[in-house]
């Protein structure tokens, strides 16, 4: 058999007796490594100073706006090659995905360590942003549409368990990332093009065993003790659409502005946290970026709590909960900040990022219900576009209000207040578009399942 045939989906299926308990580790081995996207900022200082070494030589080393393209660019390629390739993933199978992603991923930090060398933005652009990019998209939907079908008795765990690998990939990459660039700073480099190749290997590795662990249900498969349930709840299919059909049903395109809606509010906070924790109570950057670190921390849990109370109480209600109780607490940050309560801020904020990151996992669960298992990996590949824009606008719509704000005379402590309020605003869009969700009409069932 060669390497190639080795990664056919049909040398994936489970044999009998497999535990289905060995995928969470292999989703993760991928999510991990892929999430370090979110700890990119870590690289976007030492990257403006890869000429001047100690500081940045005007005119020569490049500038923090031309750095933050690479990550914008990153999650835009992630949402649409998720779109563009799952119908493809659904077709190949895990392993040949993950190892697609692995090379993409990977390869990409290994052109950027290349371009950080040569000092060529466009080869660190098209290195880490378009092909790591790639790599993203196909990590991301891969793992979790598997999860889904070993796990159909609990989806909203099983998604859980994949996606709150993504979003604490940034608690290992960012420090990992430090320590490196720290072990390798000499006077000749700041040590980034040194770190890239390292993490991209490093990496590589990780992705690898998640490739050849995980296995796909033999047809027919059912966990030991599963009954299929007779009389559904309203929302949850026993029957299938296909991409082709969902993409053209109201309820994949009001899905799609949820998850729109609630990345916006809540990468608007992630994406700035330390510097509004500053701005508002005039905290060091060392506890400014404590609060960073912590965010993340609550957008891990969050994916794995949300998510698995999901199974219990449904999609639709978690949601719910998501926009009015996340508009509530947008509404409460400016009297954090009037009462200049720290703790309170981090309370409010934490609860906030972590119906954010239960939001990404919940998701995948909520397509399992309405359109079956047959073409998920596809359908959340389409729908996390929405991610690629909420992308742009989150960071976008915080940055230039407050920007604005301090521009024309607003204190710095109270620049933010009018964002809060707007990020409120579409979280209550996004319970409108939750709520007109209902089940998918069986013309658009299908019959048969790959």
């Amino acid at each position: 058999m060669s390497f190639l045939g080795f990664l056919d989906r049909a040398h994936t299926v489970a044999p009998a007796h497999f535990s289905r308990w060995l995928i969470p580790p292999a989703a993760l081995a991928v999510h991990l490594c892929i999430g370090s996207i979110y700890g990119f900022s870590v690289f976007n200082e030492p990257l403006t100073r890869v000429l001047g070494i100690s500081a940045s030589i005007k005119g020569q080393d490049w500038s923090i706006p031309e750095v933050g393209w690479i990550y914008s660019i990153a999650l835009i390629m992630l949402g649409l090659s998720a779109a563009v390739l799952g119908r493809w993933v659904e077709r190949v199978g895990p392993r040949k995905t993950i190892v697609a992603s692995a090379f993409c991923f990977c390869g990409g930090l290994w052109i950027s360590a290349l371009g950080v060398a040569f000092h060529s933005i466009t080869l660190v652009y098209l290195g880490y942003g378009v092909l790591g990019g790639i790599g993203l998209g196909l990590g991301y939907i891969s793992p979790v549409s598997t999860l889904v079908k070993w796990f159909p008795d609990r989806p909203g765990l099983a998604t859980g368990m994949a996606i709150m690998g993504f979003g604490g990939g940034a608690l290992i990459g960012a420090p990992l990332g430090v320590e490196l660039m720290a072990h390798f700073k000499s006077p000749a480099s700041v040590g980034v093009k040194e770190t890239l190749l390292v993490l991209g290997t490093v990496y590589f590795a990780f992705m690898m065993f998640g490739a050849f662990t995980i296995r796909v249900p033999a047809t027919g498969w059912l966990p030991r003790g599963y009954v299929a349930v007779t009389a559904p709840k309203k929302l949850v299919t026993q029957s299938h659409v296909s991409l082709d059909a969902a993409w053209k049903t109201p309820q994949f395109w009001l899905l799609w502005g949820m998850l729109c809606m609630n990345v916006t509010a809540g990468i608007g906070i992630l994406g700035q946290a330390s510097l509004m924790c500053q701005d508002m109570f005039g905290v060091s950057a060392a506890v400014g970026g404590g609060f960073a670190g912590l965010l993340s921390i609550f957008n891990m849990a969050g994916r794995l709590f949300w998510s698995s109370t999901s199974d219990r109480t449904g999609r639709k209600t978690i949601y719910s909960v998501f926009f009015l109780l996340g508009a509530l607490l947008y509404l409460l940050v400016p009297f954090a900040e009037k009462q200049q309560s720290v703790p309170l801020f981090v309370l409010l904020t934490a609860l906030i990022i972590s119906m954010y990151g239960g939001g990404f996992a919940t998701i995948p669960a909520y397509l399992r219900d309405l359109f079956g298992s047959m073409h998920l990996g596809a359908i959340h590949g389409r729908l996390i576009t929405a991610w690629s824009m909420a992308a742009v606008l989150g960071p976008q719509l915080v940055n230039y209000i407050s920007t604005y704000q301090k521009e024309h005379g607003v204190p710095k402590a109270e620049a933010y207040n009018a964002t809060m309020y707007l990020m409120a605003g579409l979280l209550m869009f996004g319970l409108c578009c939750n709520l007109l969700v209902r089940p998918v009409h069986d013309r658009f069932h299908h019959s048969d399942a790959i």
